[in-house]
């Protein structure tokens, strides 16, 4: 993620998410299919983030990473998210470690606590992080985690860039950053939601 290059990961990212809401929007309700392919190679566009963000958010960059990893892998041979989820229910595997459907679940997870960070930047005028992603972090991702990973990211905090910072590693300016966080921010409102009415059209529930 260097500057110098010219690479502009901000703005592949709100182009794939805007790519995958737009096709979220052209499908009948009752028949979406969203494919996995294309969902999580997305998805990887955003495991740099969480890098840019340091040491308070590496076990979410290491766990969204795995995570996403599989999907890559698993898009190789089931294309659609919901024959993956179909699979795992009739396996009767789904909240079982490691299945594709506890992982889509956590890469979910992971895309909105980006959307959480994103939006609180943008409302921001502080050149501080802290304020947004501890919102993000509590909001997202505290309610999973056990007192020690709590306190954890909580001392890592401290060690996160400042928003100026985190736009030159991004590579981008102010202006352009807040319409590709903008973007990312409307375009993942509707993929998250869309996926948490998979998981609610099977009963399976989000909270676990």
């Amino acid at each position: 993620m260097d500057s110098a290059n010219g690479a502009k990961p901000l703005r592949k990212i709100s182009e794939a998410f805007k790519e995958i809401a737009n096709c979220i929007n052209s499908q009948n309700q009752n028949t979406q299919q969203l494919e996995l392919a294309p969902f999580s190679s997305a998805c990887s566009l955003v495991s740099p983030l969480f890098r840019c963000l340091g040491i308070a958010f590496k076990f979410a960059e290491m766990d969204y990473v795995a995570k996403v990893n599989d999907l890559c892998e698993t898009s190789k041979s089931i294309s659609t998210l919901q024959s993956m989820m179909e699979k795992d229910i009739e396996e009767n595997c789904v909240r079982k470690p490691g299945s594709h459907t506890r992982n889509l679940l956590r890469v979910k997870r992971g895309l909105d606590m980006v959307r959480v960070l994103f939006e609180e930047i943008l409302v921001s005028e502080d050149n501080s992080l802290k304020n947004p992603a501890s919102k993000a972090y509590t909001q997202v991702f505290s309610p999973y985690h056990g007192w020690a990973v709590r306190k954890a990211v909580a001392a890592g905090m401290y060690a996160l860039p400042t928003k100026a910072q985190l736009l030159q590693k991004l590579n981008e300016d102010e202006v352009s950053a807040k319409s590709e966080m903008q973007s990312y921010v409307t375009a993942s409102t509707l993929l998250i939601v869309y996926i948490d009415n998979l998981f609610q059209s099977r009963e399976l529930g989000i909270d676990w």
